[in-house]
């Protein structure tokens, strides 16, 4: 994606945010990829002097060893041996805190003073980064719940602590705002890359859609002129590229991937209903019906 391409003008009633969060979004309206995504997060970042930047998304709320994946803008190879340690890892201030709630969070060895006690070799940690330009930053948690995973994004700089809040109180709401926003939209086109990413071929792909659908075996093979065994040949084949375990996980990887169309976006049977909900309730629940 080039700057300016496929981006729109906006109406005079749109205009009403800091136009840095304007132009972050009608950029993302125009990708149609995760690179675009990150590109646009890492411009931003980099114009507000923030350029050391983190994206790291999580399979699961609760244990951040299962990574989905970690993109960050600068060569952080000096964070693996840290990384592969779990008495380290769970150290990790903005991740923990990414886990457990939703507020954004200072982060960097600025405001360590903030923080409940670490140890001290995350300390040392926290000062390498400093050296390295990373002293102090702005991480903002995420999420995603199908399936439940758990996401941050954190702008860093070489700033003090002075300014680093001058830098939140005046440009906190455009990086929230485009941190979520940036998340949901990369996490969409990140999942539609899957059969690219992981080099999914055409009778593969075919194959899945078809698991997902709930066709069995025998099914399959005839709409496909292939024998049973050939497959179940096709669908170890897919297993073992895609690295899942059974049947259900290909499923499940058809309607993750954006084969299939999510199940609870289906409407009532045979007619078209919505749900309306009005007014709130003190206890429980309000009262829906169907439109």
């Amino acid at each position: 994606m080039e700057d300016g391409q496929n981006r729109r003008p906006l109406t005079a009633a749109e205009q009403y945010v800091p136009e840095l969060l304007q132009e972050f979004l009608v950029g993302l309206e125009a990708t149609s990829h995760s690179a675009d995504v990150w590109r646009l997060i890492v411009r931003l970042g980099r114009t507000l002097n923030l350029p050391y930047i983190d994206f790291i998304s999580a399979n699961n709320y609760a244990d951040w060893k299962k990574t989905l994946f970690i993109r960050t803008s600068y060569d952080s190879t000096w964070l693996n041996a840290v990384n592969k340690d779990p008495d380290l890892a769970k150290w990790s201030y903005f991740r923990t805190h990414a886990m457990h709630h939703l507020t954004p969070i200072a982060v960097g060895l600025e405001f360590v003073d903030e923080y409940h006690h670490i140890p001290e070799a995350r300390y040392k940690v926290l000062r390498e980064a400093a050296s390295r330009g990373i002293r102090a930053g702005f991480s903002i948690p995420l999420r995603v719940h199908a399936p439940a995973q758990a996401a941050l994004i954190t702008f860093s700089g070489n700033h003090s602590k002075r300014d680093m809040k001058r830098i939140i109180q005046t440009h906190g709401w455009v990086l929230n705002a485009a941190a979520l926003m940036g998340h949901q939209r990369y996490m969409m086109h990140f999942a539609a890359e899957f059969v690219e990413r992981n080099a999914i071929s055409d009778k593969q792909r075919e194959l899945l859609e078809m698991i997902g659908a709930g066709l069995q075996d025998k099914v399959i093979a005839e709409q496909l002129g292939i024998s049973v065994s050939a497959v179940r040949q096709r669908m170890n084949n897919l297993l073992n590229k895609t690295g899942l375990s059974n049947r259900a996980e290909l499923a499940a990887l058809a309607m993750s991937s954006g084969l299939l169309p999510d199940p609870l976006s289906h409407r009532g049977e045979g007619r078209d209903s919505v749900l309306v909900e009005m007014g709130v309730s003190e206890n429980g629940p309000g009262k829906f019906r169907s439109r």
